[in-house]
């Protein structure tokens, strides 16, 4: 459990090589977090991981231990990207092809600018529930109705603390029972992360613009991508990923998976650990046995 300062905040991180520095050299994952939300979620997903890889977890600017006041960060996706730039060299993860980004939901944004910023070190991008929608008049009527329910819930977050709408809340982020632990989890974080922050986040993770460089960004991924997605979400149409897998594998040359869980919803980390981390293993070994091949076996 360390901080890094940087010009936008005291970056709070966590990293498995801490406590076992046998992981220094490993494969590494960095995983990067949804909308409003520390990195605690993650908890039970690196402890299926850590036997095997280097885990590095955090917590974006606005959310969980890390500090904001007396500092002026920008709440964009570029702004995102450059604090967990600055996490992955400072911790010297740029300096080999070893790297593994995975990113959740809104985060799967980052992660696309983190690949393309690190695309020498980057071994294999996980994309976990953050799609691309055809742009027609019915997407961009759903779009602002969204924009809408984001400023309400923004304004109004504390009543998610109570039941019914705190049962609700869970229950739209996760279809499966998932422990009361990481269900206060989710709520606090959501209650208690920084207004300003989560508020743009929420508007970002929308604008037709961010979606459609998004677009392009993902397709420009050299590394092999996995694609995942519970076909239960109730939070972003499971629509979406599928459209984005496809969309890959039309039209990038680089390895594209799909994993689809059925009966999942939002947070496939904590609705079914195990079944999760078993995809996430296959992904990283056929990524890195991908990277084991000549130019010319990789194309053909």
């Amino acid at each position: 459990m360390s901080y890094l300062a940087t010009e936008r905040c005291r970056l709070y991180y966590e990293d498995t090589a801490e406590s076992d520095p046998s992981k220094l050299s490993a494969p590494t994952v960095i995983f990067v977090n949804g909308w409003a939300v520390s990195s605690r979620y993650w908890k039970p997903l690196v402890e299926q991981l850590a036997a095997h890889y280097r885990c590095i977890t955090y917590d974006q600017s606005g959310t969980g231990k890390t500090v904001i006041k007396g500092y002026t960060p920008n709440f964009t996706i570029e702004g995102f990207t450059d604090e967990a730039a600055e996490l992955i060299e400072h911790l010297g993860l740029h300096n080999s092809r070893k790297l593994h980004i995975v990113g959740h939901s809104m985060g799967g944004m980052v992660a696309t600018e983190l690949c393309l910023r690190f695309r020498d070190s980057l071994v294999s991008a996980t994309i976990i529930a953050c799609g691309i929608f055809e742009e027609t008049a019915f997407t961009s009527i759903g779009l602002f109705l969204l924009g809408g329910l984001i400023d309400f819930s923004m304004n109004f977050r504390n009543i998610f603390l109570v039941d019914p709408l705190r049962s609700l809340f869970i229950k739209r982020a996760a279809t499966k029972e998932i422990s009361k632990e990481y269900r206060d989890i989710i709520i606090e974080d959501f209650t208690q992360s920084d207004k300003e922050a989560t508020n743009a986040v929420g508007k970002f993770s929308i604008d037709p613009e961010a979606l459609r460089a998004y677009t392009r960004h993902v397709l420009e991924i050299a590394s092999p991508v996995l694609c995942c997605v519970g076909m239960a979400d109730h939070t972003i149409p499971p629509e979406g990923t599928i459209t984005l897998y496809e969309r890959r594998k039309v039209e990038s040359p680089s390895p594209t998976r799909l994993a689809k869980f059925t009966d999942l919803g939002h947070l496939l980390m904590l609705e079914e650990t195990a079944e999760f981390a078993a995809e996430l293993k296959k992904h990283f070994e056929f990524a890195e046995q991908f990277y084991k091949k000549s130019p010319q076996e990789r194309v053909d």
